[in-house]
């Protein structure tokens, strides 16, 4: 059985995560994420604040395709014209870095969403996904197995 371990979600947040400007095409952040490896890019306004949150699944959704082909959205016409605000979920739920990662995985489930931008007052520290919450179970429990 797991120890209960104490953990914030600064402990498995990725940190300084990529963003992506509001007037940002479709094509622009399907490229970065495919470069990057991310399935989420917050967005921000010109001012620097977060305004949103952009997933692969919002950009299958906007090219209306169940899988994104390299080859069919590099070309996609719509991908170049599309902006980033068309197709966004507006003002994200966003959790504290000194918030339990048990809040985190609790807002996730509740809201049926895979990601939570980690703001520190009205600064965009981090991103905490999915995949962050499963590496750190997977880290417990490799410590827990080791011992």
């Amino acid at each position: 059985m797991l120890e209960r371990q104490m953990m914030n979600v600064s402990d498995i947040m990725t940190r300084k995560p990529s963003t992506i400007r509001l007037q940002g095409t479709l094509h622009d952040a399907l490229d970065m994420m495919d470069k990057i490896g991310c399935h989420h890019l917050p967005v921000m306004s010109d001012e620097g604040h977060l305004i949103g949150i952009v997933s692969d699944r919002d950009c299958r959704t906007a090219l209306n395709s169940p899988h994104i082909l390299r080859e069919r959205w590099q070309d996609e016409e719509l991908a170049k014209r599309l902006q980033v605000r068309a197709i966004m979920t507006p003002a994200p739920i966003v959790i504290a870095p000194e918030a339990r990662a048990e809040e985190g995985v609790r807002l996730m489930l509740k809201n049926k969403i895979s990601c939570l931008p980690v703001m520190r007052d009205e600064t965009l520290v981090g991103i905490v996904t999915r995949s962050d919450i499963l590496m750190a179970f997977l880290s417990l429990t490799e410590r827990t197995t080791a011992e």
